[in-house]
């Protein structure tokens, strides 16, 4: 999967967290951002992490880490441009990128195969996922093509992912959300609480 590079999103506030890095956070000894790398790093190639503020922060994990290209944190929309950005400078022969968010540590380990298959299938460029009826935009494919069209959509105050998405045509990859929902994020303390439940019941490989 060379040619499809990999964008984790960490740059948002994490207010119902209490502020701080949810990235950083612990979960089974590891932080949550050691989970998402461990389930996508084996299905893609270069992988950046979007984060802002001091970089340092995430040293320990190897990764190139961008910010947002707009101030005042915009949302995922800004951090998927800064990985298409990154990709198409930094990643020759890259086509395509991921996005996934830091707080999702039972990502599929099938995700880009049947995030490619659907779109393919559909005959768009893009595809999401989606689980127990909902969809999850931030878990997307991204063609570096429409890398000019979502800065100029940004620009002028776009903000919602599936609706940038609906204009250009998005498929949509469906998992079943039992015995977990692989898209399962941890959005506040007592979400951590039940994320450390769940990678406890499930021996830690909740998704296979």
């Amino acid at each position: 999967m060379t040619e499809i590079a990999a964008v984790v999103l960490a740059g948002g506030l994490a207010r119902r967290m209490g502020g701080g890095d949810k990235a950083l956070l612990p979960l089974g000894g590891r932080p949550l951002l050691a989970h998402v790398l461990a389930r996508i790093t084996p299905q893609v190639g270069p992988v950046v992490l979007n984060a802002n503020g001091d970089p340092a922060r995430f040293a320990g994990f190897g990764l190139p880490v961008v910010a947002d290209p707009m101030p005042d944190h915009p949302g995922p929309l800004a951090g998927i441009l800064a990985g298409l950005d990154w990709a198409a400078a930094q990643a020759p022969g890259v086509t395509t990128l991921l996005s996934v968010t830091a707080d999702a540590p039972f990502l599929p380990i099938d995700l880009v195969a049947r995030l490619l298959a659907a779109r393919a299938a559909a005959g768009v460029p893009m595809a999401c996922a989606a689980s127990g009826g909902f969809a999850h935009p931030p878990i997307a494919l991204w063609p570096l093509a429409l890398r000019a069209e979502l800065r100029a959509a940004l620009l002028a105050g776009e903000r919602k992912i599936d609706r940038w998405t609906a204009r250009h045509g998005c498929a949509s990859a469906a998992w079943p959300d039992q015995p977990v929902d692989p898209f399962f994020n941890a959005n506040t303390p007592e979400e951590l609480s039940l994320a450390e439940a769940l990678l406890r019941a499930t021996g830690g490989a909740a998704i296979e």
